[in-house]
């Protein structure tokens, strides 16, 4: 196409990786940020985990990009000298209940081509995680950590070497679709206002991405329900029984994972999360709340749908978030004699989760758009994993369709 303007919406580290890569390709790139910092939201809040690819089915976008988002992760880390560690991951099955569902894994994770992937008698499990109990697992040893707020600055620093402009405290109000460009509407923290041509436009705006998508004139749903997920933190002694990563098998009663025991890359050791309807789209503290982002929560019809199909999995989220002793007791499940007085207070995140009309979540990432507009509706677990994989997706699919 030859030189070309393009904007990216949303300074997470999907928008630094899809800034970088229409960089890379000559165009003059503008990241646009309504934090003063990058990484401020989902990025800055996530359990760091670089995801091998077990979960997901094979032949979706989540499959498909984990696994090239993978290679192209650990490339650039390499690159830019930046804290990796690959500390493996254990999923334990704890009775014969559970086998199945293991074996499930199992099958998508050879189909996805997971390196390295074992089946683990509990034996073995203690030869990998001596202070860990189950009757079999599987050991993903690729499984690894980092730190995706340094990966974001780092990706920006190569948007502003090839000649990109970051702009932080900046927000977009509006995107105006026109024949040959793209008028972008946006404020900053002092209070100016800006009007912007560009021929393309990529938002991956995340806990904002549905109310963005609405304003640019595209369609309701998925609309996003926040769920905060609160961890705790192992204090230093007990912390030394854990040496990777230990997951529970997924439960498909329940929406979401659950408790399970994760290292970070400065040697803390996490537990959790749970997950609950979160009172605010971007609240990291016990305390606060959002009138406009609860009510439109609680009045989106399939939230109540949603939630009428999962009252067991509410209950025992609600008790690990009521309860310390209860969110003690589901980690030691796997790591025997955790109690209370192990954990400390953690970080909170909150999960953009987009939900349709019918209370469905949407399990794979979701993209739209239209003409010279492309939006990234929907980027669950493993999005930070798949970062630079879906940056070239995106950015290559707009290309082709605007050719």
């Amino acid at each position: 196409m030859g030189t070309f303007r393009a904007a990216v919406v949303g300074g997470g580290i999907i928008g630094a990786a899809t800034a970088r890569r229409l960089a890379l390709l000559d165009a003059h790139v503008t990241l646009f940020e309504k934090e003063p910092a990058l990484a401020g939201h989902q990025t800055g809040h996530n359990s760091g985990v670089v995801h091998a690819g077990l979960y997901y089915p094979p032949g979706s976008l989540k499959a498909r990009l984990c696994r090239r988002g993978v290679e192209l992760l650990t490339d650039f880390v390499a690159e830019k000298n930046l804290p990796y560690d690959e500390c493996g991951k254990l999923v334990v099955a704890l009775d014969t209940a559970e086998l199945g569902r293991l074996d499930a894994i199992e099958a998508r994770a050879t189909a996805n081509g997971v390196p390295g992937l074992r089946r683990l008698d509990a034996e073995a499990i203690r030869s990998i995680e001596p202070h860990a109990v189950g009757i079999a697992a599987l050991h993903s040893p690729r499984t690894a950590i980092i730190d995706y707020t340094a990966v974001t600055h780092a990706l920006a620093e190569d948007v502003g070497a090839a000649g990109g402009v970051v702009r932080t405290s900046t927000t977009v109000t509006g995107l105006r679709a026109r024949a040959e460009a793209v008028i972008v509407e946006s404020a900053t923290a002092a209070g100016s206002l800006d009007l912007e041509s560009f021929d393309l436009v990529v938002t991956c705006a995340g806990l904002q991405s549905d109310r963005l998508a609405r304003r640019a004139g595209d369609r309701a749903d998925p609309r996003i329900v926040p769920f905060l997920g609160d961890y705790h933190l192992l204090k230093p002694e007990p912390s030394r029984k854990v040496r990777g990563l230990i997951y529970p098998v997924p439960d498909p009663r329940y929406p979401f994972l659950g408790v399970h025991l994760t290292p970070r890359i400065d040697g803390r050791i996490m537990v959790g999360p749970n997950a609950f309807l979160s009172p605010a789209r971007e609240l990291y503290t016990r305390w606060g709340w959002s009138w406009r982002d609860l009510r439109e929560a609680v009045g989106f019809p399939g939230f109540w749908r949603f939630a009428a199909h999962n009252v067991p999995a509410a209950t025992r989220e609600l008790r690990t978030a009521v309860s310390t002793r209860r969110f003690a007791a589901e980690a030691a499940k796997y790591v025997p004699g955790l109690t209370a007085r192990d954990l400390l207070p953690g970080p909170r995140g909150v999960r953009a989760q987009a939900m349709t009309a019918d209370g469905s979540l949407e399990d794979d990432f979701v993209i739209s758009g239209h003409g010279r507009i492309v939006h990234l509706r929907n980027a669950p677990s493993p999005g930070a994993t798949s970062s630079l994989a879906i940056a070239e997706y995106l950015v290559d699919s707009a290309l082709e369709r605007l050719r």
